[in-house]
């Protein structure tokens, strides 16, 4: 992926979104020092796998960085994060469905007109209980964005959506097609989410419409040296974005958890 490089004069707005699995462990792992030279401008973190007040070393709240957690009610389980590099106006933490808010899956930096979320979709590869949570997500998720494409003008929802949208998006999508994640009816909201119904786009693919990449490898066997994937992390922005979206990029020389940072740079100053 060769892109061209941004002019020093252009303002871009740079996001950075990553599964952490656990942030305590991929601090242990570098996460925290590879992020000082990214110059991110919002960095959208999920699945902490912490509490807050187990996050009290000042390695969790980067001084580079305006710091905002929003936890779990379980130990151990879930939550998410954002930093901003400019305050915002408005930290806005749960989308207003308990079920969801409890377990720490949504938070909001809102920048005027410009919302950035940190989203971690249930996932449902644990059993039908897991997958029945999922499915209620997929019913009650699309009337927020609604209701947040009517408050703001422009919109990036960034995270873990534990969904592969495309065949492309993973690499044995034959074997998985019964498989939580890869499910017919998953990837049909999905055919909705980035149609004129849902009305958002898949920020990646405005740039890289046919290039396989994946940002999640199962631990199991050696699925990431030999790059069977999924492609599960995405930025999904409003149509009034897609022209600002200039970069994008999977970091994936170091390992910090089993998904990878994905990076992408928009025209578009914060």
């Amino acid at each position: 992926m060769i892109h061209a490089t941004p002019s020093q004069t252009t303002k871009f707005m740079r996001i950075i979104s990553v599964n952490v699995n656990g942030i305590r462990a991929a601090a242990r792992k570098g996460f925290f020092d590879w992020l000082k030279n990214q110059r991110a401008d919002v960095v959208c973190i999920q699945e902490l796998k912490a509490q807050i007040d187990q996050l009290q070393d000042p390695v969790f709240w980067p001084k580079a960085f305006n710091c905002y957690y929003y936890q779990a009610e379980k130990k151990g389980y879930s939550g998410v994060g954002i930093y901003c590099r400019k305050e915002p106006g408005e930290i806005i933490s749960g989308f207003g469905v308990d079920e969801f808010d409890n377990e720490g899956r949504y938070i909001e930096a809102r920048f005027g007109d410009l919302s950035v979320v940190s989203l971690y979709a249930p996932s449902g590869s644990s059993g039908p209980e897991r997958q029945a949570s999922k499915d209620r997500f997929l019913d009650a998720f699309p009337k927020h964005l609604a209701k947040l494409k009517k408050q703001q003008k422009h919109v990036v929802v960034v995270g873990d959506w534990n969904i592969a949208h495309r065949e492309i998006d993973l690499k044995n999508w034959k074997s998985n097609q019964k498989n939580s994640g890869f499910l017919p009816h998953e990837r049909a909201w999905m055919d909705k989410l980035f149609s004129d119904e849902f009305g958002f786009v898949d920020a990646y693919r405005v740039i890289e419409p046919e290039t396989e990449q994946y940002t999640w490898w199962s631990n199991r066997g050696k699925a990431r040296e030999n790059n069977v994937g999924w492609r599960i992390d995405y930025q999904v922005i409003t149509p009034n974005l897609a022209g600002k979206v200039k970069k994008a990029r999977v970091y994936t020389d170091k390992w910090f958890s089993d998904h990878a940072p994905f990076i992408m740079d928009y025209e578009y100053e914060l």
